[in-house]
């Protein structure tokens, strides 16, 4: 499919960076990164000649919150935490973003709140209260446990028991989550204010939490045992040795999401994109029979159990192509606050420069993670330092503070992230002293550099932001190749997933050059079929105008 530049909204021509805010700029001294130090690093992101060239960013959860879940357990949500500033610091953000032409995104969590949130204080204090109805309740099960089998992300089941009330309240993450009642009209209009309150402050759109969670079965019925579910879980992995039938992906989800879309609409070009998982016929539905949902259902194909394998990757992409409806866009992420670092994840720099390549060029949005530009790989976090409530509840390994360490500024004291002799809240890689940001500015060759001279070079290129893409076939199994098109401007991307050097004889070859190389030391003319790959490389070709050559299918 191919969308006309002029056609095209800025959430689909863009590039999102996440950015996680305890971990990117500390200005308080304190170890914890704050909204100040987002604006200090603006230029960093957008706006000067060597600046990384995203689009847009999306700030994870900033709200006042107990921590319980670093702010995606959220007191009030329309505030800022004092650890991280203020309205008035998010409203200088904003002003500032959008001075450079950078769109701002925001967390919101719909499916739970803080138990320290005052709609919750309400609602627990007794039965009759006005609020009670505004959270999941219910009375005991016969044998005085828990109403259902259902299990908490966390571990352990997801209801826990109010001694005041003599009930149990629902939350499938933390006791500290408890989950709004999405059947009631009052506790939706309440949370449709909250998207108005962001909003009109100038938000450019919101990525939602869990949204597939949000409506439950109404009888609460139990979730049937999971019969693929590993040997090797904890015991107090309820979640994982169940089916989420009764919890997750209800059909009452889509009318919910039409609700939302419809708020989103009362404003000029804000972007809706929602945290979803769930095999590709449920997440498709959620863009909408009619493209009235989500703008972006995040896809996370290519982080949850998928091989590093070239035609893995290209099955994913294609299948996805050909489930998608005519009106909507796809989009793409490699890293996020909850899973391993690509880098990591994929083997090495060199997979991830790869990587890099590959979600820049395919057709449709990419979603950056901070410090993925410079190859930040996880971090190994000492049992005593761990703090997300995943990896205290179901096993060191599982969590996820390992990918959410500061980012690394410079070769100083504490990576340029906090003051000298301020401890981090996170520690930071061991080799931050040429894995940061200052010392790969300075290197023409660096994963840095790579990310910049590919932004730019999407940016300025219509058949990488908003062309066709059509894969090509080729006889190396580990290589990947595809053409992306509009008009009379082509591009060819060949990708080599092997560790050895590959030779590729391209259909229909004929002249081009190549732009780009993953190393960052190769440009010049390709002639005929033949395309020399060395291990791990992926390069854009300009295939030249005019040509029946390097791919093209006219």
């Amino acid at each position: 499919m191919n969308s006309p530049q002029q056609e095209l909204h800025w959430w689909q021509r863009g590039v999102v960076y996440q950015i996680y805010p305890r971990s990117f700029d500390d200005t308080t001294g304190n170890g914890v990164g704050d909204l100040e130090g987002i604006i200090a690093q603006l230029d960093y992101l957008a706006g000067s000649d060597d600046a990384l060239g995203v689009d847009a960013i999306w700030i994870s959860p900033f709200y006042p919150s107990p921590m319980a879940d670093f702010g995606y357990d959220v007191a009030d949500y329309c505030d800022v935490a004092p650890l991280f500033g203020d309205l008035a610091t998010f409203d200088r953000l904003v002003a500032e973003a959008h001075a450079r032409e950078l769109k701002i995104i925001i967390d919101w969590v719909p499916n739970h709140s803080s138990d320290q949130h005052r709609w919750f204080v309400e609602s627990r204090s007794s039965r009759d209260n006005l609020k009670r109805d505004w959270y999941i309740w219910r009375d005991p099960a016969l044998d005085g446990g828990p109403p259902n089998n259902w299990g908490s992300f966390f571990g352990g089941p997801a209801w826990t028991f109010d001694e005041r009330t003599g009930q149990y309240y629902l939350h499938q993450f933390v006791p500290g989550q408890p989950e709004l009642n999405w059947r009631n009209s009052t506790v939706r209009e309440a949370m449709y204010d909250t998207l108005r309150f962001w909003l009109d402050r100038g938000v450019d759109g919101f990525r939602m939490d869990v949204i597939g969670l949000l409506m439950k079965d109404e009888e609460l019925r139990d979730n049937p045992p999971n019969p693929d579910a590993s040997p090797h879980l904890l015991a107090n992995d309820l979640f994982g040795r169940l089916l989420s039938v009764h919890n997750m992906f209800l059909p009452e989800n889509h009318e919910r999401m039409r609700e939302i879309r419809q708020v989103f609409d009362e404003y000029d070009e804000r972007c809706a994109i929602g945290e979803l998982w769930g095999p590709l016929d449920e997440w498709v539905k959620y863009y909408g029979a009619e493209g009235d949902e989500l703008h972006l259902p995040f896809n996370f194909r290519w982080m949850d159990g998928m091989t590093w394998d070239s035609q893995q990757i290209r099955a994913s992409v294609d299948t996805l192509e050909a489930a998608l409806p005519d009106f909507a866009w796809p989009n793409y992420v490699l890293g996020n606050h909850d899973r391993a670092r690509l880098a990591t994840r994929f083997g090495g720099e060199a997979q991830a420069r790869l990587a890099a390549l590959l979600l820049l060029t395919l057709r449709g949005t990419p979603t950056l993670y901070y410090g993925d530009e410079l190859g930040m790989p996880n971090v190994d976090i000492p049992p005593e330092k761990v703090q997300d409530p995943q990896g205290l509840n179901l096993g060191i390994e599982r969590t996820r503070d390992v990918c959410r360490t500061p980012m690394q500024w410079d070769s100083g004291a504490n990576a340029g992230f906090s003051p000298a002799g301020v401890e981090t809240w996170l520690p930071l890689t061991a080799d931050y002293a040429t894995r940061n940001v200052a010392v790969q500015a300075a290197d023409p060759t660096s994963v840095l550099n790579l990310y910049r001279r590919l932004l730019a070079y999407r940016r300025a290129t219509p058949a990488l932001y908003g062309g066709s893409y059509t894969p090509l076939d080729v006889e190396q199994q580990d290589c990947y190749v595809y053409l992306r098109a509009t008009g009379e401007e082509k591009r060819l991307i060949a990708l080599n997933f092997s560790a050895e050097s590959r030779t590729l004889t391209i259909p229909a070859g004929g002249s081009g050059s190549v732009a780009l190389s993953t190393y960052l030391d190769r440009e010049g003319a390709v002639a005929g079929e033949t395309l020399e790959l060395r291990a791990y490389e992926g390069v854009i070709v300009e295939v030249e105008s005019g040509e029946q050559g390097l791919g093209s299918r006219d």
